[in-house]
């Protein structure tokens, strides 16, 4: 059975930086693009990062372009983001979910696999 487990939420100040970790098994990991999408209150989950499965290629929403990078380590089965010049409109709970593809993901419908999400609060 898959399991997709994120960590590393946290409360921050804005401008701090943030890594997120998301450690999946149960399906080869090397053969599965990754993602990160984040949905804050009242607001629908939206896309934030994905990675392909042999890491040469990222795509990000444009609201974290510059400021968050996505990045994937295939022997330890993990997937990170890292998270610089943190908003308050960062603010959301952060999902970690495995590809049905090798290649970049943007739509939450390419992923079949979705972790429970970890809290991030940015302060002002």
């Amino acid at each position: 059975q898959v399991q997709v487990v994120e960590s590393g939420g946290d409360l921050v100040q804005a401008w701090g930086s943030l890594r997120l970790s998301c450690a999946a098994s149960g399906r080869t990991f090397s053969d599965y693009a990754m993602g990160w999408f984040r949905q804050a209150p009242g607001k629908e989950r939206e896309f934030v990062a994905t990675i392909n499965w042999s890491a040469e290629n990222t795509f990000y929403a444009e609201s974290v372009e510059g400021r968050f990078t996505i990045s994937r380590d295939n022997a330890k089965n993990t997937v990170y983001l890292q998270m610089n010049s943190l908003r308050p409109e960062d603010t959301a709970v952060y999902y970690c979910a495995m590809s049905k593809y090798k290649q970049l993901t943007i739509v939450a419908l390419g992923y079949d696999y979705w972790g429970q999400g970890t809290q991030v609060t940015v302060s002002s």
